[in-house]
């Protein structure tokens, strides 16, 4: 009679492994398209980016970025354990490698730690940016965090009032 207790299997295993997302647009889709991009922390459930000066800093660095043309934002949202945008890539800047280079910059400024990848929904139409914009701007309320969108200070660009805009546009061919 075997009485050993079974070998407790660590958390890690028990979760789902993801698979590899592959972030290259096809060649057919136009250059400046947008991207509904997530990034999150490492650690969930824990305020990693919605501090001082960490969350600030952030912003910073994405509107560093926007200022450069390493990519056009639309829309950059901070929250505790993640971040949303809406962005653009130059034809000559991959998503990826644009993405990785920010977060591993994050890493070494801010010591920022975050989970490998991102994922990324390529919008097809205005209506699709309508509503990703709504989600994300939402997200902090939903979450419990703000009673009105406004209120929320992890954002850029700010809104400009009562024009329902997130401000910056992106260049097209």
């Amino acid at each position: 009679m075997n009485h050993e207790l079974p070998q407790r299997r660590t958390m890690k295993a028990e979760l789902p492994q993801r698979r590899t997302l592959h972030h290259a647009p096809p060649t057919w889709v136009a250059n400046g398209s947008l991207f509904f991009v997530t990034i999150c922390a490492e650690t969930r459930g824990v305020n990693s980016l919605c501090t001082d000066p960490t969350g600030p800093r952030l912003l910073d660095s994405a509107r560093d970025y926007q200022e450069r043309q390493t990519w056009w934002l639309k829309l950059f949202l901070l929250m505790p354990d993640h971040l949303h945008m809406l962005v653009g890539f130059p034809a000559d800047r991959a998503m990826a490698t644009v993405i990785r280079a920010w977060k591993s910059y994050q890493t070494r400024a801010l010591g920022v730690r975050w989970q490998s990848g991102f994922f990324d929904h390529r919008l097809r139409s205005d209506e699709s940016e309508d509503a990703k914009t709504e989600y994300i701007r939402m997200n902090p309320v939903r979450a419990g965090l703000v009673a009105r969108t406004e209120d929320w200070r992890f954002v850029w660009p700010v809104p400009r009032a009562g024009d329902g805009s997130s401000g910056t546009t992106r260049p097209t061919d």
